[in-house]
Protein backbone atom coordinates (compact mmCIF):
# COMPACT_ATOMS: atom_id res chain seq x y z
CA UNK A 1 0.00 0.00 0.00
CA UNK A 2 1.08 3.54 -0.61
CA UNK A 3 2.46 6.09 1.65
CA UNK A 4 3.07 9.93 1.18
CA UNK A 5 4.96 12.07 3.65
CA UNK A 6 6.42 15.65 3.27
CA UNK A 7 9.85 15.81 5.18
CA UNK A 8 9.79 19.75 4.72
CA UNK A 9 8.39 21.89 2.70
CA UNK A 10 9.34 25.72 2.29
CA UNK A 11 11.83 28.22 1.43
CA UNK A 12 14.06 26.80 3.35
CA UNK A 13 13.91 23.22 2.06
CA UNK A 14 11.46 20.70 0.69
CA UNK A 15 11.62 17.13 0.43
CA UNK A 16 8.63 14.52 -0.13
CA UNK A 17 9.01 11.09 0.20
CA UNK A 18 6.41 8.25 -1.29
CA UNK A 19 6.63 5.11 -0.83
CA UNK A 20 5.10 1.68 -2.03
CA UNK A 21 6.08 -2.02 -1.22
CA UNK A 22 10.08 -2.21 -1.01
CA UNK A 23 10.00 1.17 -3.38
CA UNK A 24 10.95 4.15 -1.56
CA UNK A 25 11.18 7.62 -3.68
CA UNK A 26 12.03 11.14 -2.87
CA UNK A 27 10.36 14.56 -4.72
CA UNK A 28 13.62 16.95 -4.33
CA UNK A 29 15.87 16.98 -1.31
CA UNK A 30 16.17 20.93 -1.21
CA UNK A 31 18.17 20.45 2.47
CA UNK A 32 20.94 19.15 4.02
CA UNK A 33 21.36 15.08 3.43
CA UNK A 34 21.58 14.82 7.03
CA UNK A 35 18.34 16.93 7.58
CA UNK A 36 17.00 14.21 4.83
CA UNK A 37 18.39 11.46 6.45
CA UNK A 38 16.83 12.17 9.57
CA UNK A 39 13.39 12.82 8.23
CA UNK A 40 13.24 9.70 6.62
CA UNK A 41 14.47 7.63 9.76
CA UNK A 42 11.47 9.41 11.83
CA UNK A 43 9.37 7.97 9.69
CA UNK A 44 11.38 4.15 9.43
CA UNK A 45 12.82 4.90 6.38
CA UNK A 46 16.50 3.49 5.73
CA UNK A 47 17.88 6.62 3.73
CA UNK A 48 19.72 3.42 1.69
CA UNK A 49 16.70 2.27 0.58
CA UNK A 50 16.13 5.60 -1.26
CA UNK A 51 15.42 4.16 -5.28
CA UNK A 52 15.33 7.46 -6.92
CA UNK A 53 14.60 11.35 -6.40
CA UNK A 54 12.68 13.32 -8.57
CA UNK A 55 13.63 17.23 -9.21
CA UNK A 56 10.93 19.59 -9.46
CA UNK A 57 13.28 22.36 -10.69
CA UNK A 58 16.67 24.03 -9.82
CA UNK A 59 16.04 26.64 -7.20
CA UNK A 60 18.65 25.65 -4.36
CA UNK A 61 15.48 24.87 -1.78
CA UNK A 62 14.88 22.27 -3.65
CA UNK A 63 18.42 20.43 -4.65
CA UNK A 64 20.90 21.21 -2.28
CA UNK A 65 21.09 17.54 -0.24
CA UNK A 66 20.28 15.85 -3.69
CA UNK A 67 23.98 15.68 -5.21
CA UNK A 68 24.76 14.62 -1.99
CA UNK A 69 22.81 11.82 -1.16
CA UNK A 70 23.04 10.89 -4.77
CA UNK A 71 27.01 10.58 -3.97
CA UNK A 72 26.21 8.82 -0.84
CA UNK A 73 23.98 6.22 -1.23
CA UNK A 74 23.94 5.79 -5.51
CA UNK A 75 20.99 7.29 -6.09
CA UNK A 76 19.21 8.24 -9.26
CA UNK A 77 18.49 11.58 -9.44
CA UNK A 78 15.54 12.67 -12.08
CA UNK A 79 14.81 15.89 -13.78
CA UNK A 80 14.00 17.17 -17.05
CA UNK A 81 16.25 18.27 -19.35
CA UNK A 82 17.17 22.16 -19.09
CA UNK A 83 16.33 21.46 -15.49
CA UNK A 84 20.06 19.32 -15.90
CA UNK A 85 21.68 22.09 -17.79
CA UNK A 86 20.81 24.67 -15.16
CA UNK A 87 22.13 22.84 -12.27
CA UNK A 88 25.48 21.57 -14.12
CA UNK A 89 25.97 25.35 -14.42
CA UNK A 90 25.57 25.67 -10.50
CA UNK A 91 27.66 24.31 -8.19
CA UNK A 92 24.80 23.47 -5.33
CA UNK A 93 24.51 19.78 -6.96
CA UNK A 94 28.41 18.98 -7.42
CA UNK A 95 29.10 16.09 -9.41
CA UNK A 96 26.48 13.46 -9.99
CA UNK A 97 27.36 10.12 -11.67
CA UNK A 98 26.73 10.14 -15.53
CA UNK A 99 24.67 6.81 -14.75
CA UNK A 100 22.83 8.63 -11.87
CA UNK A 101 21.63 11.16 -13.94
CA UNK A 102 18.19 10.32 -15.69
CA UNK A 103 16.05 13.05 -18.10
CA UNK A 104 12.58 13.21 -17.99
CA UNK A 105 10.09 14.60 -20.23
CA UNK A 106 6.52 16.26 -19.58
CA UNK A 107 3.75 13.39 -19.81
CA UNK A 108 5.60 10.70 -20.23
CA UNK A 109 5.87 7.83 -17.55
CA UNK A 110 8.95 6.45 -15.75
CA UNK A 111 8.50 3.30 -13.78
CA UNK A 112 10.68 3.13 -10.60
CA UNK A 113 10.27 -0.37 -9.14
CA UNK A 114 6.33 -0.43 -7.42
CA UNK A 115 5.63 3.19 -8.94
CA UNK A 116 4.86 4.77 -11.85
CA UNK A 117 5.94 8.86 -11.96
CA UNK A 118 4.76 11.21 -14.90
CA UNK A 119 5.77 14.40 -14.32
CA UNK A 120 4.09 17.49 -16.01
CA UNK A 121 4.60 21.18 -16.85
CA UNK A 122 4.16 24.16 -14.59
CA UNK A 123 4.25 27.55 -14.15
CA UNK A 124 7.11 29.06 -11.79
CA UNK A 125 10.36 31.02 -13.05
CA UNK A 126 12.71 28.07 -13.68
CA UNK A 127 14.46 26.60 -16.30
CA UNK A 128 12.19 23.96 -17.21
CA UNK A 129 9.48 23.12 -13.89
CA UNK A 130 7.52 20.30 -13.51
CA UNK A 131 4.96 18.81 -10.95
CA UNK A 132 4.45 15.35 -10.54
CA UNK A 133 2.24 12.62 -10.16
CA UNK A 134 2.82 9.56 -9.11
CA UNK A 135 0.80 6.19 -9.15
CA UNK A 136 0.98 2.99 -7.38
CA UNK A 137 -1.77 0.54 -7.26
CA UNK A 138 -5.01 2.24 -7.64
CA UNK A 139 -4.03 5.52 -6.18
CA UNK A 140 -2.90 8.70 -8.00
CA UNK A 141 -0.89 11.06 -5.72
CA UNK A 142 0.27 15.08 -7.04
CA UNK A 143 2.65 17.39 -6.34
CA UNK A 144 1.93 20.92 -7.36
CA UNK A 145 4.37 23.73 -5.54
CA UNK A 146 6.13 26.41 -6.61
CA UNK A 147 4.19 27.80 -9.70
CA UNK A 148 2.56 31.17 -9.87
CA UNK A 149 -0.93 30.01 -11.74
CA UNK A 150 -2.57 26.93 -12.07
CA UNK A 151 -2.98 26.49 -16.05
CA UNK A 152 -5.78 24.10 -17.62
CA UNK A 153 -2.78 21.88 -18.18
CA UNK A 154 -2.16 21.75 -14.52
CA UNK A 155 -5.85 20.94 -13.29
CA UNK A 156 -6.05 18.34 -15.49
CA UNK A 157 -2.96 16.45 -14.66
CA UNK A 158 -3.99 17.27 -10.69
CA UNK A 159 -7.70 15.87 -11.63
CA UNK A 160 -8.76 12.51 -10.04
CA UNK A 161 -5.74 12.22 -7.42
CA UNK A 162 -6.66 10.46 -4.47
CA UNK A 163 -4.02 13.14 -2.45
CA UNK A 164 -3.02 16.50 -3.45
CA UNK A 165 0.13 18.64 -1.83
CA UNK A 166 -0.37 21.94 -3.36
CA UNK A 167 1.20 25.16 -2.80
CA UNK A 168 -0.09 27.82 -0.31
CA UNK A 169 2.46 30.44 -0.59
CA UNK A 170 1.07 33.78 0.74
CA UNK A 171 -1.53 35.76 2.01
CA UNK A 172 -1.79 38.75 -0.26
CA UNK A 173 -2.06 41.16 1.82
CA UNK A 174 0.54 40.30 4.58
CA UNK A 175 2.39 39.91 0.92
CA UNK A 176 1.37 43.45 -0.05
CA UNK A 177 2.15 45.29 3.08
CA UNK A 178 4.93 43.44 4.07
CA UNK A 179 8.60 44.08 4.17
CA UNK A 180 10.03 42.75 0.65
CA UNK A 181 11.11 45.03 -2.22
CA UNK A 182 8.79 45.57 -4.80
CA UNK A 183 10.75 43.62 -7.37
CA UNK A 184 10.17 40.54 -5.16
CA UNK A 185 7.05 40.96 -4.18
CA UNK A 186 6.01 41.56 -8.69
CA UNK A 187 8.13 38.03 -8.96
CA UNK A 188 6.12 36.21 -6.33
CA UNK A 189 2.32 37.78 -7.35
CA UNK A 190 3.29 36.83 -11.18
CA UNK A 191 2.24 34.18 -13.30
CA UNK A 192 5.45 32.29 -12.86
CA UNK A 193 5.62 33.38 -8.73
CA UNK A 194 4.10 31.36 -6.04
CA UNK A 195 0.29 30.73 -5.73
CA UNK A 196 -1.55 32.41 -2.95
CA UNK A 197 -3.88 31.07 -0.10
CA UNK A 198 -6.55 32.23 -2.27
CA UNK A 199 -5.30 30.75 -5.34
CA UNK A 200 -4.86 27.15 -3.43
CA UNK A 201 -8.35 27.32 -2.36
CA UNK A 202 -9.68 28.30 -5.49
CA UNK A 203 -7.77 25.30 -7.51
CA UNK A 204 -9.09 22.86 -4.86
CA UNK A 205 -12.81 23.72 -5.86
CA UNK A 206 -11.83 23.59 -9.70
CA UNK A 207 -10.29 20.17 -9.55
CA UNK A 208 -12.51 18.55 -6.70
CA UNK A 209 -13.51 15.36 -7.79
CA UNK A 210 -15.07 12.32 -5.65
CA UNK A 211 -11.65 10.39 -4.78
CA UNK A 212 -9.80 13.62 -3.56
CA UNK A 213 -9.42 13.13 -0.04
CA UNK A 214 -6.68 14.58 1.30
CA UNK A 215 -4.69 17.76 0.55
CA UNK A 216 -1.68 18.81 1.49
CA UNK A 217 -1.09 23.28 1.97
CA UNK A 218 2.69 23.05 1.09
CA UNK A 219 5.28 25.91 0.25
CA UNK A 220 4.20 28.23 3.45
CA UNK A 221 5.98 31.18 3.85
CA UNK A 222 7.63 32.37 6.54
CA UNK A 223 6.99 36.30 6.46
CA UNK A 224 3.96 36.19 4.40
CA UNK A 225 1.64 34.08 5.65
CA UNK A 226 0.98 31.86 8.71
CA UNK A 227 -0.48 28.13 8.85
CA UNK A 228 -3.93 29.49 10.40
CA UNK A 229 -4.39 31.83 7.81
CA UNK A 230 -3.69 29.49 4.84
CA UNK A 231 -6.06 26.59 6.75
CA UNK A 232 -8.52 29.33 7.31
CA UNK A 233 -8.80 31.17 3.78
CA UNK A 234 -8.63 27.47 2.16
CA UNK A 235 -11.44 26.08 4.13
CA UNK A 236 -13.55 29.42 3.73
CA UNK A 237 -13.07 29.05 -0.21
CA UNK A 238 -13.99 25.04 0.48
CA UNK A 239 -17.18 26.20 2.60
CA UNK A 240 -18.30 28.78 0.28
CA UNK A 241 -17.90 26.07 -2.28
CA UNK A 242 -20.13 23.25 -0.49
CA UNK A 243 -16.82 21.44 0.32
CA UNK A 244 -16.24 20.57 3.81
CA UNK A 245 -13.12 19.43 5.31
CA UNK A 246 -13.26 17.07 7.96
CA UNK A 247 -16.10 15.64 5.56
CA UNK A 248 -15.77 15.47 1.98
CA UNK A 249 -11.69 15.59 2.38
CA UNK A 250 -8.82 16.07 4.99
CA UNK A 251 -6.65 19.53 5.00
CA UNK A 252 -3.45 18.81 6.80
CA UNK A 253 -0.47 21.47 6.62
CA UNK A 254 3.11 20.50 5.26
CA UNK A 255 5.28 21.95 7.45
CA UNK A 256 8.34 24.22 6.72
CA UNK A 257 10.79 22.43 9.04
CA UNK A 258 9.59 19.06 9.92
CA UNK A 259 7.83 15.67 8.99
CA UNK A 260 4.38 16.39 8.29
CA UNK A 261 0.87 14.25 8.33
CA UNK A 262 2.50 10.43 7.59
CA UNK A 263 -0.37 9.00 4.97
CA UNK A 264 -1.19 5.15 4.66
CA UNK A 265 -3.65 4.87 1.63
CA UNK A 266 -5.38 1.20 2.50
CA UNK A 267 -5.75 -1.24 -0.13
CA UNK A 268 -9.15 -1.16 -1.63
Amino acid sequence: MPVFCPIASGSNGNCVYAGSGDTHILFDAGMSGKRVQSGLRLINVDPEKINAIFITHEHRDHISGAGILSRRYNIPLYATKKTWAAMDRETVLGPVARHNKKTVYYDNAYTVGEIVVKPFEISHDAAEPAGYSFFSGDYKVSIATDMGRATDNVKKQLYDSDVLLLESNHDLDMLKNGSYPWPLKKRILSDTGHLSNVGCGVLITEIMSKRLKYVYLGHLSDENNRPYIAMDTVTGILEANNIFPGKDLQLFLADRGQISEYLELADG
